[in-house]
Parts: C-alpha cells; structure tokens; sequence
C-alpha cells in the first residue's frame, strides 16, 4: 500500500464513523477533529504507543493565550501522561502542513498542561465540562509524572516532527508531530532512520568484543555482542525517541507486566539480566571494527544506529535507574543482535529495513488479549458472526478475533471502490467488535463494572476465565442463540453509551458500565434478549428507564466517592458493593423487553 492509499482508507474511516454517528438520531454528530482524533489514538494504543486514549475537547483563551486538547492518556498508576491536539483537514490527496501551524498547536497543548499545574485552570473552569475531570487530575498527579508528552496529530504531512522540549515546573515535556506519514510508517512497522554515530569505545570504555558474520554477497553483515546496561541507559538519555524511530512501540509503562519484569530483575537481580532478557535488534548503516581488550573482533561505533526491537527494555533501564538511584547497572548486560546494512539502492535498503522491524517485533511481547485469539472460544466467536446474518438478511457484525483484522477483510475482498462500500454497508464500523470491547460490554452484563471501568484490556481476562474455566479447551462453544443474545447485550450496552453520553460532563463510561449492570441486576431476568436482536435496538421505554437509572447512578457514584476521583473509585469492588446496597426507583413494568410483561398480557 502507498501513502496516498492509507490516506484515503484513513479518511474513509473518519467519514463512516462520522456518517455512523449521524445516522443515531439521539446523538450530536461530533466534530471530524475528535473522529479523526479517536481514529489515530486507537491505533497508536495498538501497536503499544499510548495508553487507552479519552477524546476530550477543550479550546479556550485566557489571557493572550489559546488552550486547546483533543484527547488524553493516562497511564494506571498515573506516572505517565500523553495529550492530543488534532489538526484535520480531511484532505484526500497527500498535503503539507506548515511547521509554523503543528509549533502553534504544540504550544496551545503545552499551554493547557501549563495552566492545569498551575491551578489557574481549574478555578475558572465550570465543573460540568468534559476537561475538568482531566484538569483536575494533572494538578493533584503532576508531582508524581515521569513523563509527560504532547502528540500534534495531523492527516497533513509534516516537515518537522520533533519539536525542542519545554520545562514545566521542572518537568521535561516532549513535543512530537504524528502526521500521516508517520502514522503510515508505523502502519507498515518500519521507519526511516536517523543519521546517528555512537561511540562504544567512549561510551564503554573499548570496543565491545562480538562475533562478526561477514554478508559476503548478501545485504548486511551481521554481529552479536552484549552491551551494558549503562551504556544502553545513556544511550537513551542521550538520544531519546531518535534511537528509537524505527521502533514500532515507544515506551508505556513501568506497570506493564513486561517492562515491570524488567524493572523488578534489575533493583532484585541484575546479573541475571542477561539470562531473563530477550535483548536488543539493532540496524546500522556502519560499522568501525577494532581489537576488543581480549583480542577479539570489537565494535568501535556504529553510523545510523537504530534500536528497532528492544526499545522497551531500553527505556526500562533508563526509568528504572531513574526512580531507583541504588540500582547497580554495572552487573547488567543486554544481549544484542545487530544488522550492519550494505549500501545498495535507496527503497530496497528502507525496505529490509521495515522487514527486519516488522519480524522483530513480531516476537516481541503482545498484549493479553491477543494471548487467547486461538482459544475455541474466539474462533468461534469469528465464524458465528461471519455466518449469523441480522434479521434484515444483509448485514451482519464484526468479530475482530485478531487486531486489526477487520481492515485487513477490506483490503483483501474489495476488488474496487465499490466493493468496499458495498463490505463497509453490510458490516459497518458501527457493528465492529474488538475482543476487548466484546469483553467490556458482557462484563457489564455479567455485573462486573469495576472490572470495566479498568479498561478493556484487563476486562478481557476475567471474561475469558469466565467462558471457559479452569482454562479448559473443552468448554461448550456458543451456537447461533446464545450468539444473538450476546449480541443483544451489547446492543444494550452500545444503547446506554450511546444515551448517557451528551447527558454527563465527565466519567460517561463509568456510568454507563455502572447502569448497564444495574439493568442486568434488577431485570436481566426478566429481559427477552432474542427481541432486542430481532430490532436489533431497544425500545424507548427501555431507553427512558436506562436514562432514569443513570441518573442515579451518577448521583451515588459522586456521592460515595467522598472527594476521590471517581475514574479510581469506580475500579474498585467496594463501588459496586455500595451500588447492591442501594434503593432504587421502581423499573416501569411497561417496557416490551420485560418477558413478564409481556407474558401477563
């Protein structure tokens, strides 16, 4: 695919999710910008960039200045912090953009993260705006940040895409352009490199001694080598992100389960580092070879260095010293494999590249999630909703088993413009289902809120321990009824997001996975879920009731999260307890979905 190809699929999916929302007549359409903002974020969330984006709007002036986000990401232990402001034009053809229009963007992001540590912000703000649980949260977890990032997102071509760092009450904050270049590249998993030397005789004292393949006739020589943990963390304090541009995830989290193994082995066992470590992929354009200290082939430097799989245990080092001052990296050494390009022609040289970083990272950690794709449960999933058409005839839901698959289907059946029109009508984005997402909605149903309001990615083991218990290969599979009626759940789910949303400034999902569950628990019983897949909506009845319960949902959530954010509150099992405990409204027994009802008349 060319770049001017994944613009257009990329505009494509902006217009039909914007033409999608539109269609649900309840619903403000929203703005292209948070569309297309939504569309970036979530791809960056999956190939491992940020966390689990929020879209959230907010232009403002105060003073001579201009405040303005699209979206954020937090990480769970609130440690790290990634802002979004969005440019969209909606261009089909491949456009630039000046570096004056990302500069002013940049700042206007970088001026709102100003003015929340500041306090300014959240004194002049009205409380029902959508930011303000955002503004509030920066002020009172600034202090604890370790890294802080501004992402300009653009479907416009870049010149720049680094912009010089700003200090924040003595924090570093990055500033970076995704354009559509970029994100093209990340797409395809291979970047272009920077230009790059580093010095191993400087940076380790001599050459590091490795055994050297030489390529011969082939496209590279090849050498392998350990590198110390010290020179890989002044490496990355050094360079930063540019030693990692050809790296397909930047570093998330220290409360990720892998980078939070690598933190633990180097405070408890640093000389085990090497025997636990998978290690670091490196490309070079050169390679200066000189006598290591032991007489044996070493590297002196490398020209055009890039770290293109490894980068996660490269910033892991760095962050960990960084937090932990005792750690001794003097004991820790890295594995590393590294690639010495020959040079040929320009595009097959960027082309080994891209392959090399796409096979490299292809066997690196992947989310939890995609640890059960295989399982029976989600094979089964994907065959039932490919074979299990709407009562239309025509249509049909997606299950993406595997990520990305859906888009994958579109490029692979559509033959033409046409075709894919044809595809995207009878399976719309709308009727997309992520195994994540699928897991967050039945969670809900099930009455685990607490496990939803903690994300997709950590709903999903619970619902797949759930459907198959004891992690049993033998669990009966699901057949067409149960399908339609988890379905049908979903559509509930999808009904009360889609409802609750324009009617709360802040913590929507939070009520939402909280409603949905207070439905399931005081008339799940009761529900004729095979009707609600025959609409394939739910009745206004059930809407309005849906509407009355959020309400109080809301009000309690506020009321027992006794000045906590209600975002944390909402995690833990003790919100839901409270919830049980409760009285509420009486249901109104005239809702047609109510099989006791409707078995009374």
């Amino acid at each position: 695919m060319e770049l001017i190809e994944f613009l257009r699929d990329t505009q494509l999916e902006v217009r039909g999710e914007l033409a999608a929302r539109a269609a649900e007549a309840s619903e403000e359409t929203p703005f292209p910008e948070l569309v297309f903002t939504e569309v970036v974020t979530r791809h960056m969330a999956d190939i491992g960039m940020t966390f689990e984006p929020q879209i959230c709007r907010y232009m403002a002036r105060i003073g001579n200045s201009t405040l303005r986000l699209s979206g954020f990401a937090i990480s769970d232990d609130l440690d790290q912090l990634d802002l979004y402001v969005s440019l969209y034009d909606g261009c089909d053809a491949v456009t630039s953009i000046p570096d004056s229009e990302t500069t002013r963007a940049a700042g206007q992001c970088a001026k709102f993260l100003e003015e929340c540590v500041s306090g300014a912000l959240l004194r002049k703000m009205d409380q029902s705006h959508d930011a303000y649980p955002l503004v509030q949260t920066i002020e009172q977890a600034y202090p604890s940040l370790e890294q802080i990032r501004v992402y300009v997102l653009t479907d416009r071509k870049a010149k720049t895409r680094t912009f010089q760092a700003r200090e924040i009450q003595g924090k570093t904050i990055k500033l970076e352009v995704m354009d559509i270049e970029r994100l093209f590249n990340h797409w395809q998993s291979g970047k272009p490199r920077d230009e790059l030397v580093v010095n191993f005789s400087n940076d380790c004292g001599g050459p590091l001694p490795c055994v050297w393949v030489s390529g011969d006739d082939a496209e590279y020589d090849y050498a392998l080598t350990a590198i110390p943990g010290e020179a890989l963390r002044h490496l990355y304090e050094k360079y930063g992100p540019r030693i990692l541009e050809a790296n397909v995830r930047s570093f998330l989290s220290q409360t990720n389960k892998v980078n939070r193994g690598i933190r633990d082995t180097l405070r408890e066992q640093p000389e085990r580092f090497m025997a636990y470590n998978n290690g670091v992929v490196i490309v070079a354009d050169e390679a200066n070879l000189e006598r290591a200290a032991d007489g044996s082939p070493g590297i002196a430097w490398l020209k055009g260095m890039q770290v293109v799989n490894g980068g996660q245990t490269m910033a892991s080092i760095f962050f960990t010293r960084k937090k932990y001052a005792g750690v001794d990296l003097s004991k820790v050494r890295v594995p590393a494999k590294i690639i010495v390009l020959r040079r040929t022609d320009e595009l097959s040289e960027d082309g080994l590249i891209a392959d090399i970083s796409r096979y490299a990272n292809s066997q690196s950690a992947v989310k939890g999630s995609d640890l059960f794709a295989n399982k029976p449960f989600q094979v089964q999933m994907e065959k039932l909703a490919m074979t299990t058409y709407c009562p239309d005839g025509v249509s049909r839901w997606y299950y993406e088993r595997a990520a990305g698959s859906y888009k994958v289907m579109l490029d692979r059946e559509a033959k033409s413009a046409a075709d894919r029109r044809r595809l995207q009508e009878s399976m719309p984005p709308a009727r997309k289902l992520t195994k994540t997402d699928f897991a967050k909605y039945l969670c809900a149903w099930m009455q685990m809120p607490d496990l939803v309001s903690l994300g997709g990615q950590k709903a999903f083991p619970a619902f797949m321990k759930h459907m198959t218990p004891d992690d049993s290969e033998t669990v009966a599979l699901p057949d067409v009824a149960q399908y339609k009626r988890m379905i049908a759940q979903v559509i509930i789910f999808k009904s009360a997001e889609r409802l609750i949303k324009p009617r709360f400034p802040a913590f929507k999902a939070n009520v939402t996975a909280y409603t949905v569950a207070l439905v399931s628990h005081l008339l799940g019983d009761r529900i004729g879920l095979d009707a609600i897949w025959e609409r394939q909506s739910i009745s206004p009845q059930l809407g309005k009731q849906i509407l009355v319960w959020a309400d109080e949902v809301h009000a309690l959530l506020q009321e027992s999260a006794k000045g906590r954010m209600i975002s944390e509150w909402a995690k833990r099992k003790d919100c839901w307890e409270v919830m049980l405990d409760h009285v509420w409204s009486v249901p109104d027994m005239s809702i047609p979905e109510l099989i006791a009802v409707r078995k009374a008349a």
